[in-house]
């Protein structure tokens, strides 16, 4: 395993080797799991239409990167160790597809040797992290970022909030969305590999980074966004999704105070520490309530609403509506909005290719993904500690109260 000092200075930056439209982008993916393997198909399928290149791939799980290699024709170089792939001069961007607990040193680490990042959502796992992101990015301004809420490809989030400033709505005093799915036995648990053997092809300890050490357990490896030290499952897995979106439509930033509830209610038995059912209320400035709510007992769907004073938009699977209140009916219009674009990898890729190239810009920066990160984490520690949560604007933390 190199040293720190050693991967920095041997990393060129990636941007420089990108000079225009016609230049190939050559990708490297760090984490080999599930949510990659979607991403490595997609990107596969448009190789030739965006001028890209699959290069390198990384996996503490060397059988996984393996795979990858074999299912992207053979190419691609393998490291167990995702600085090596950083240090690798003929990767221009990367794709981290790693648990959560891994994705703020990972962007340190790209940003530092260069590269380009599309990082897979939540940015970070807590809110400190995601501001050290920010001013990292931020003071690296060659470097594109584009954070995995693929959701924002989808141009009806920005249309709304269009539409929503220009006062369609009148005040707005509301907005809900849900992220709900339902289980038979137990909830975020997938089959293990049965070819899984630590110490000899699976290095344990690298994947458990900076969280507490423990003996090899099969279910946090496998089955991560159930256990806290790695992730907050709903609420980061999910709700930055739907958070995310209403985020966008509504320009909002962070929360004032956040309520969080919730518990284990159908699947009690399961090893998961997190929450299989959870709703969470978050109060922005100037008067406005967002409701998240999800079950992973129940996959009924409720409208997707912003309610506003004068009239009601409704995001649908084409797009939205805006329907007036009865009583403002003759001063509020009705309006439908089919979308362009759609939640795709493809597009939220293809976005941030056009942001290395032509300096388009971006649908999920840092900035939108730190205000994720904050609505969600803030949920978290509202559900755990049992507390209503406030804003601290002055350190940029939440506080219970």
């Amino acid at each position: 395993m190199m040293t720190r000092r050693a991967f920095v200075a041997s990393s060129a930056l990636a941007y420089s080797q990108i000079n225009g439209a016609n230049d190939r982008i050559r990708i490297g993916i760090i984490g080999c799991g599930g949510q990659a393997g979607g991403h490595l198909r997609e990107l596969l399928a448009v190789k030739e239409q965006d001028n890209i290149e699959i290069v390198a791939v990384s996996d503490v799980f060397t059988k996984r990167a393996e795979k990858f290699k074999e299912i992207a024709g053979g190419g691609p170089k393998t490291y167990k160790d995702y600085r090596n792939l950083l240090a690798d001069k003929g990767v221009d961007y990367v794709l981290i597809a790693t648990p959560e607990h891994w994705h703020y040193q990972m962007i340190l680490d790209a940003a530092a040797a260069g590269k380009h990042i599309y990082c897979e959502k939540p940015m970070t796992q807590h809110i400190d992290e995601a501001r050290k992101v920010v001013q990292k990015i931020h003071g690296s301004t060659k470097i594109k970022m584009q954070v995995g809420v693929q959701g924002m490809s989808d141009d009806s989030y920005e249309t709304a909030r269009k539409y929503i400033k220009e006062g369609a709505l009148g005040k707005v005093v509301m907005a809900q969305i849900d992220y709900s799915r339902n289980h038979k036995d137990d909830f975020f648990n997938y089959d293990m590999d049965p070819d899984t053997r630590p110490g000899e092809n699976l290095d344990w300890n690298m994947w458990l980074g900076t969280r507490p050490k423990r003996a090899f357990d099969p279910d946090r490896y496998q089955n991560w966004r159930r256990y806290w030290d790695y992730s907050s499952g709903i609420a980061s897995d999910l709700f930055v999704h739907r958070a995310t979106r209403m985020i966008k439509a509504l320009d909002l930033k962070v929360p004032e105070y956040v309520a969080a509830t919730g518990g284990k209610f159908v699947f009690n038995d399961s090893k998961a520490e997190i929450p299989d059912t959870m709703n969470v209320l978050l109060d922005y400035p100037g008067g406005l309530t967002l409701h998240l709510c999800s079950s992973m007992a129940s996959d009924y769907k409720i409208p997707h609403v912003i309610r506003g004073h004068n009239a009601t938009l409704e995001f649908t699977n084409t797009g939205f509506t805006i329907t007036p209140q009865r009583m403002f009916a003759a001063e509020a219009k009705e309006i439908t909005h089919v979308k362009s674009g759609a939640e795709s990898l493809t597009l939220h890729h293809r976005n941030l290719m056009n942001a290395i190239r032509k300096d388009e810009p971006l649908k999920c920066d840092v900035d939108l993904g730190y205000a994720g990160v904050v609505a969600c984490e803030m949920a978290t520690q509202s559900y755990r500690r049992r507390k209503y949560m406030k804003w601290d604007a002055s350190k940029e933390r939440a506080m219970p109260i």
